[in-house]
């Protein structure tokens, strides 16, 4: 009998997804918001806020871009958890370098994609993340705008649609294509996928 010697997706196994509820609360907190306040400000209904902030519900990316918006902060913002609190002694800290166990990871939509945000600094125009689709996982509510994306395949398979053009990718295949296209990506097969997402980032949303 033949054993595949081929390594199965890795179980994430560093540091847990990042509390978004905890973090959009004290953001609105810190701003004097009432939850009315914010979903009137964000185009977001005030039971959504409610769900997010109690951990309820996984929102997706648009809805955090709403949010972000309306709190007048990026996407790397609502993500940090740092809040100011003291950090470990740890190795020496660097500019260019984000460690693995210390990106960011959130857990999005009705999909529950995992995406891992890898840029070092969130005030450049070059973003990066890691993304993980379970079977049948969809990106839903992908932010549309100027810049460029772009990606790579690092595992499984995926079909990306921009605007009426349809791919089906596999490992070692990449991509990219304007911002500005209607675009999704999504995991038909029985196999987890992950992709290295590339965004240029033309406004300072992310």
């Amino acid at each position: 009998m033949l054993v595949s010697t081929k390594p199965a997706v890795p179980a994430i196994t560093d540091s847990g997804p990042v509390d978004v509820g905890t973090r959009l609360r004290r953001l609105r907190a810190e701003r004097s918001l009432t939850i009315a306040q914010l979903a009137e400000a964000a185009g977001v209904s005030a039971g959504m806020i409610s769900q997010i902030e109690r951990g309820t519900t996984n929102p997706s990316i648009r809805t955090l871009q709403r949010l972000r918006a309306a709190l007048g902060v990026n996407l790397w913002e609502v993500l940090d958890q740092s809040g100011g609190a003291a950090e470990p002694v740890a190795a020496p800290r660097s500019d260019y370098v984000l460690r693995r166990a210390d990106r960011p990871r959130i857990v999005v939509g009705e999909s529950r994609l995992v995406k891992e945000l890898m840029s070092p600094r969130k005030d450049r125009n070059l973003r990066f993340m890691l993304i993980t689709l379970p079977p049948g996982g969809v990106s839903e509510d992908v932010i549309i705008g100027h810049g460029e994306k772009g990606g790579f395949v690092l595992e499984g398979g995926v079909r990306l649609t921009v605007g009426g053009d349809i791919s089906d990718l596999g490992e070692g295949d990449s991509f990219q294509f304007p911002s500005s296209l209607p675009h999704a990506l999504s995991n038909p097969h029985g196999e987890p996928a992950r992709v290295v997402w590339i965004m240029s980032v033309v406004d300072s949303h992310i």
